[in-house]
């Protein structure tokens, strides 16, 4: 606890007409946020202000981001604001980093109200990057249009926002930090926490660890490369994949996050991850896979550098979803795809006989899904993948599915990905760009 009470001012600002969320909240240039006076603060208090007093005084609300430029800055800036609105409690990953899925998984566990991810995806970063800013309800996924839209128009006529200035947050301590302030709420209280083991927690309810650790480091095990692409996914992919699973620590590839990606592009295809595909291609590997800046997306290789489409992995996955314990004891309530992936998953649906729901494209319409309890399983052409624990996609989830599958069936990628065609046939469709 500090010695005095840290002073809250309210100060004035002017509205900015183009911070409209858009599906996974606001993305510029790094520099829009650096150099537009209060640009990164009229944001903040936005969120904060679309929230009911009642229901922001004394919450919890967590903060994460992928470790690219400027994350921690405005971590600050966060802390700061979020004590002067009245916010209790913040829980952030050490450094300021956590995965988005990762994020979702915090919000669920400990009952908070929210959470904001600093993170623009798979785009590049570094000071002439893009950063983004997201908002995450209490479900644990992006926030609803309604929610959108409200802040929107708060930013169209906001006039002032409160700071409390002089509060700065130890990011690198794992352990509580209390703060006396000179307002009337109670003090307020950052928890640093470490960022992998409460989401690691949860993959090991929903996978049998056991098997795949045989498959990794058992006797006939087979050879894996992960890329994480210099992203927040690094160090979950280490203590996972490599420390707890077996998998060799070189098998693990790029896995210290950077504030620039490295110069790279952060984003699991087959463009940006050229070198992991390369790789693949000598056939010293039996599994690979990319992850994203935001650990969010995935990218499935075989051996010799046999690509796995979105669709068709998660098509893949419906078809042998009871390889995953999970399932097994919750059954499966529907399947879900977004419009502009293909229909390999309706063959599968339909072969089942479960449910199948087409959405537009944007997580929060898989959330509501799962919100009523429709959807177990879901995806998009777009590298993204999960489930219903979480209301995120999930890069992570997805390897463990693709390697569960494997140790189940005892075959190759590609064998697991033609036998599919061969039972349920193959769809091919394309993106189109409209001008």
């Amino acid at each position: 606890m500090n010695d005095s009470p840290l002073q809250v001012l309210t100060l004035p600002t002017a509205p900015y007409h183009d911070q409209r969320p858009g599906t996974s909240g606001l993305r510029k240039k790094v520099h829009v946020f650096r150099s537009k006076k209060n640009y990164l603060h009229n944001f903040i208090q936005c969120i904060f202000s679309s929230i009911d007093l009642r229901d922001r005084q004394g919450s919890t609300m967590v903060v994460g981001g992928d470790g690219r430029y400027f994350n921690s800055t405005a971590i600050q800036v966060i802390v700061q604001m979020a004590a002067a609105n009245g916010v209790g409690r913040l829980t952030i990953g050490q450094n300021g980093i956590m995965s988005t899925p990762a994020v979702s998984c915090v919000i669920r566990k400990i009952s908070a109200i929210g959470g904001i991810i600093l993170t623009a995806s798979h785009n590049p970063g570094g000071p002439d990057g893009d950063f983004g800013i997201q908002f995450n309800t209490a479900n644990g996924g992006p926030a609803p249009e309604s929610v959108t839209n409200k802040i929107f128009q708060i930013s169209r006529s906001i006039e002032e926002y409160a700071i409390c200035p002089e509060l700065r947050v130890d990011l690198a301590t794992i352990g509580k930090q209390s703060f006396d302030l000179e307002n009337k709420f109670k003090p307020f209280t950052v928890e640093i926490v470490e960022p992998v083991e409460s989401y690691a927690n949860s993959l090991r309810n929903i996978f049998d660890f056991a098997v795949v650790k045989e498959l990794l480091s058992g006797d006939n095990h087979i050879q894996i490369r992960l890329d994480a692409m210099h992203g927040v996914v690094g160090p979950y992919i280490k203590k996972i994949l490599c420390e707890e699973l077996g998998s060799p620590a070189n098998s693990a590839i790029n896995c210290v996050p950077l504030e620039d990606f490295g110069g790279r592009h952060p984003d699991p295809n087959l463009t940006y991850a050229a070198d992991l595909v390369e790789t693949m291609k000598s056939g010293q590997y039996d599994f690979g896979a990319a992850l994203d800046g935001d650990g969010d997306r995935n990218m499935i290789l075989g051996k010799h550098g046999f690509f796995v489409n979105p669709s068709d992995s998660v098509a893949v996955i419906a078809a042998n979803i009871f390889c995953i314990p999970y399932f097994q004891h919750t059954g499966v309530r529907g399947f879900a795809r977004s419009m502009p992936t293909s229909a390999a998953l309706d063959k599968v649906a339909k072969a089942t006989k479960i449910q199948l729901y087409e959405t537009p494209t944007g997580w929060k319409f898989f959330g509501n899904l799962m919100d009523a309890g429709r959807v177990s399983l879901c995806g998009e052409e777009s590298f993204g993948t999960g489930s219903d624990y979480i209301r995120e996609k999930d890069g992570l989830w997805a390897v463990l599915a693709w390697l569960s599958i494997i140790a189940t069936r005892m075959q190759s990628v590609e064998d697991i990905m033609t036998e599919h065609w061969r039972t349920y046939g193959r769809n091919y469709y394309t993106r189109c760009k409209i001008h």
